[in-house]
C-alpha cells in the first residue's frame, strides 16, 4: 500500500457501518485487549508507541509493534480530523452484532439504553462505565452511531469488551427480556439492592428527558436520590451512579482482584 492511499483509506472507514476508526493508544489497546480484528495500525513513531505500552499496556508490547505500520508526522496529521496525541491510530472490524438478540437474550447484568444521546463523547462515556461495571450491553436510538470515532475515543475502544448497538426502533423493546426500568427525576428512589439484574435501564438526555413512548412502555420509573436543588446529572455520570450503586450492592460486589 502506497503512503497517499492511507487518506482515503481512513476517510471511507470512517464512513463505513462495518468498520470502526481507533483514535489514540487507549482506544487500540483496549480493542487488542477484547479480541478485536484490526486491519490496519498506523503509528507517527515505533519507539513513542513503545514507550507508551511498556507503560501502559506491557501485555500488548510486542503485539503493537507487530501490528504498527509507521509512517511521517505529516501524513499522520492527516488521517483524523483531530490526530491523537499518543500517535497511533488504526482500523477495526466492528464486531457482527443484532441489536434485538441483544435484547431477548438472557443475562445476569443489566443492559444500558441511552434514548438519543446528543453528544458522541458521552455515548462513548457511557460504554466506558457499562464496560467497567460489567453491563450487558449498551443500546442507543437516534441518529448517531454509537460506533463513530469520536464516540470509541470518548469509550477509550471498549465498545470490542461488551455488545455495543444502535436500535432502529423503540418498538423492538416489546421483544425484551427483563423489566424496562426508566430513569426519570419523578421515579422511585433507587435501590439498588432490589435492582433486578435483567432490567434494561433507559436513561434520556440531560435536557429532555426521556420520551413519552418509552416513559409509557416503562415497567416501572426509578430516580437517582440527589442533593435539594441539583436538577440533573450528565448522562455518563448518571449511568455509572446507577451500575456502580447496583454493582456494589449486597450480592453484585465483584470478587477481589
Amino acid at each position: 500500500m502506497q503512503d497517499g492511499s492511507l487518506i482515503p483509506r481512513f476517510g471511507r472507514a470512517r464512513r463505513d457501518p462495518t468498520l470502526a476508526v481507533l483514535e489514540g493508544f487507549h482506544p487500540l489497546k483496549h480493542a487488542l485487549r477484547f479480541g478485536a480484528e484490526l486491519q490496519l495500525v498506523v503509528c507517527r513513531d515505533p519507539a513513542e508507541l513503545a514507550r507508551l505500552a511498556e507503560q501502559l499496556a506491557p501485555d500488548l508490547l510486542g503485539r503493537m509493534q507487530e501490528l504498527a505500520r509507521p509512517v511521517s508526522e505529516e501524513l499522520f496529521a492527516q488521517l483524523a480530523p483531530l490526530p491523537p496525541n499518543t500517535g497511533v491510530i488504526a482500523i477495526a472490524s466492528r464486531p457482527p452484532l443484532d441489536p434485538l438478540a441483544v435484547l431477548q437474550a438472557p443475562r445476569r447484568a443489566p443492559l444500558v439504553l441511552l434514548e438519543d444521546p446528543r453528544d458522541l463523547g458521552n455515548i462513548g462515556a457511557c460504554v466506558r462505565v457499562a464496560a467497567a461495571a460489567d453491563a450487558a450491553a449498551v443500546l442507543s436510538t437516534g441518529s448517531h452511531d454509537p460506533w463513530h470515532p469520536d464516540a470509541l475515543r470518548g469509550g477509550a475502544g471498549l465498545h470490542f469488551a461488551l455488545p455495543v448497538a444502535r436500535l432502529a426502533e423503540l418498538t423492538a423493546l416489546a421483544q425484551r427480556e427483563g423489566p424496562l426500568l426508566a430513569l426519570d427525576p419523578e421515579g422511585e428512589p433507587l435501590d439498588p439492592a432490589a435492582l433486578d439484574p435483567r432490567s434494561l435501564l433507559a436513561f434520556g438526555t440531560e435536557r429532555h428527558g426521556l420520551s413519552d413512548q418509552l416513559l409509557a412502555n416503562a415497567d416501572a420509573r426509578i430516580s437517582i436520590p440527589m442533593r435539594a436543588g441539583v436538577s440533573s446529572l450528565n448522562l455518563a455520570t448518571s449511568v455509572a451512579a446507577v451500575l456502580f450503586a447496583w454493582r456494589l450492592s449486597a450480592g453484585n460486589a465483584p470478587p477481589p482482584p
